[in-house]
């Protein structure tokens, strides 16, 4: 008992700490606030309003309603621009996509001689090249074969197809993007956080005071530790709630309880990672450059930006012993797909038993480095 309220006084010395820090208490609110809006709203990765110009080289109806066929919002309206400049004009980035339309080519089309349509992409815009290079040739196929035919629809398909999507029907990036700038926020506040407090007590000299009081390294490390992923936590919890459900609009499909207890049990790595990274640092630039090498791979090979399946088998399996892709993992299943703690388990026992190794290796270097200090 006299274990838990040393960790417990504390720990209430670390939150009176933080919050008299306005730099960190800034960092937190705007990285659950601000920072989840920015990218939800400003990394679409969907096609829309797309710089769209045509040379038209024919001036032939069917040059005319090609020209015509490119539409908000998925396309900017069509600008028409010179043939002699469309080199030019996509080496200086003024459009993503420049259609040009060659001489005769409706007459050719006419007489059965396969005239070619030059679509120009600037692939820089790498989504919306991809993306509005399959649309734009759907919309030039469509309007040629509704010309050809007279009707106001193409044939239709030989057969019928049906098509599903699932957990976000109108491909809606933010959807996605917004839970996953609020995990990558977990990491990298959980290992500032723990990590800063660690060096500012040993920058402001105070932690030798600490172990000559009657309290162990465990009892510090621990007290910081729930310190901080209270704090994280919580600044989670208002995030989901106000930023992403209410400002946003972003229906959270899964129980929200169920996804806390994740991150409850994700912060008792991320935390324990700062506290040893803290042991090896000297002073908050150093903490600084070495988060860099730890939380950005954790965060860019987790699957919150790029699928596990897209990447390297061996890559793949290593990841599998991070806790952050099984966080990932877990925060999709529960927010997006409305999974329960019975299809979520195993990852919750993954991510507790990798976690516990890094927490007992934390606890163990800060407990050696306490002791040299001492």
């Amino acid at each position: 008992m006299q274990t838990l309220s040393n960790i417990f006084w504390l720990g209430t010395k670390e939150l009176r700490s933080f919050f008299r820090d306005w730099v960190l208490l800034g960092l937190v609110i705007y990285s659950f606030s601000l920072a989840i809006i920015a990218q939800a709203q400003s990394n679409a990765q969907e096609l829309h309003n797309a710089s769209f110009a045509y040379a038209d080289e024919d001036n032939s109806e069917l040059s005319g309603r090609l020209s015509r066929a490119f539409l908000p919002p998925y396309f900017q309206t069509a600008v028409p621009v010179a043939p002699a400049d469309i080199d030019r004009l996509m080496n200086t980035g003024s459009y993503t996509f420049i259609l040009d339309i060659p001489p005769n080519f409706e007459r050719d089309l006419h007489g059965g001689r396969k005239p070619v349509l030059q679509l120009n992409v600037d692939a820089t815009a790498m989504m919306q090249a991809g993306i509005g290079s399959g649309y734009a040739q759907q919309i030039l196929s469509d309007e040629i074969a509704k010309f050809l035919t007279r009707q106001d629809q193409p044939a239709p398909a030989l057969i019928g197809e049906t098509v599903r999507i699932a957990f976000n029907p109108n491909l809606v990036t933010a959807w996605f993007s917004s839970v996953m700038g609020i995990i990558s926020s977990v990491t990298m506040l959980a290992i500032i956080l723990a990590g800063a407090a660690v060096v500012r007590e040993r920058e402001h000299g105070t932690v030798e005071h600490l172990l000559v009081m009657p309290v162990t390294p465990f009892e510090i490390a621990m007290a910081k530790i729930w310190a901080n992923s209270l704090i994280i936590a919580a600044a989670v919890w208002l995030s989901l709630f106000f930023v992403v459900e209410h400002l946003l609009a972003i229906p959270i499909e899964g129980s929200v309880p169920l996804f806390m207890c994740g991150v409850a049990l994700y912060l008792f790595f991320a935390t324990s990672v700062g506290i040893f990274l803290a042991t090896i640092a000297r002073t908050m630039p150093q903490l600084g450059l070495l988060y860099l090498l730890v939380a950005v791979p954790l965060n860019l090979l987790s699957g919150a930006n790029t699928p596990l399946e897209s990447m390297p088998p061996f890559l793949r399996t290593i990841m599998q012993a991070s806790p952050s892709t099984h966080f990932v993992a877990i925060a999709q299943a529960i927010l997006y797909r409305g999974a329960g703690f019975d299809i979520v388990w195993p990852r919750f026992v993954a991510m507790a038993a990798i976690g516990g190794l890094f927490l007992a290796l934390g606890l163990w270097r800060f407990r050696k480095v306490s002791a040299q200090s001492g």
